[in-house]
């Protein structure tokens, strides 16, 4: 397994960083569109719907995608779109948390598939639009959610249930503990803190999600900061949510031991267009 996941995570990386860092954003977003269909795919599939259907989910991702670069909405500003982006996933991830595993089938299945369809199309429309922005942005909106997830890993590990009185979410991902929660929020509490540094140290041409976010003053780096790191929190806990409901342990097996794509970027689903809103508005 350990093989598997190496091999995996070294063969992502030899497709992802060349596009990452090639000087036009067009190769990350066809890579990062490629991901996202087979996201879509595995959504189908984890909402019942049969092969041919979960195909057609995919494909209807790549025209929401396309369409949307051949209109010209990478290097557009739409804080309508990304305000609505994400009050809908702080305003639908509580309400589906709410409801528990037994509530998702309650759920008409067309509304499933297009709920999810769009999220995924407004992921990859963020993500997009943070490369065409500049790595340095985007780099520091993905390692939020990486350094969240690491720092939640090893405080879970080491003090879960220590200063809380229960699990965060028993029902839907029982080895996630409250005090992972805010170990999470304080890696990224430190890794927005030396960013900021970095961008003022090494005069970044292009200012980093936190670096804009602080020329509004200290406060609202803060709040940002810890409301992002929930935010993923309820994206990793949103996909388990509908896993359980599925009865499935991975997404897919796309990755040979990572489980799918949608178990990749679970938490960054919300976190992109949270960025993109907060930055957009940050603007206006």
């Amino acid at each position: 397994m350990l093989k598997q996941r190496i091999i995996t995570a070294l063969i992502l990386l030899a497709i992802l960083l060349p596009a990452l860092f090639y000087p036009s954003p067009e190769p990350f977003a066809l890579v990062a569109l490629v991901l996202i269909a087979a996201g879509a795919w595995e959504w189908g599939r984890l909402n019942g719907c049969a092969p041919i259907p979960s195909l057609l989910v995919g494909g209807a991702c790549v025209v929401l995608c396309v369409g949307s670069w051949r209109m010209g909405w990478l290097h557009q500003s739409m804080p309508v779109l990304w305000s609505v982006a994400g009050a809908s996933w702080v305003l639908g991830g509580a309400w589906l948390l709410r409801r528990g595993v037994a509530g998702w089938p309650a759920i008409p299945q067309v509304v499933r598939v297009i709920g999810g369809l769009l999220a995924l199309w407004l992921a990859w429309l963020a993500v997009a639009q943070a490369r065409v922005i500049g790595i340095n942005f985007l780099l520091s909106v993905l390692l939020l959610v990486w350094v969240a997830d690491i720092f939640a890993y090893f405080a879970g590990r080491a003090f879960g249930g220590k200063f809380s009185h229960g699990k965060l979410a028993p029902a839907i991902s029982p080895g996630k503990s409250w005090e992972g929660v805010w170990g999470g929020m304080a890696g990224v509490l430190v890794l927005a803190l030396v960013w900021v540094w970095a961008d003022r140290f090494l005069q970044a041409g292009v200012p980093s999600f936190y670096g804009r976010l602080s020329l509004h003053g200290g406060w609202l780096l803060l709040i940002a900061v810890l409301f992002m790191a929930a935010m993923s929190v309820v994206g990793d806990l949103v996909e388990s949510l509908i896993k359980r409901s599925a009865g499935v342990k991975d997404s897919s097996a796309l990755l040979p031991g990572h489980g799918g794509v949608l178990d990749r970027v679970d938490a960054l689903l919300p976190t992109l267009p949270l960025a993109m809103m907060l930055v957009t508005l940050g603007r206006s």
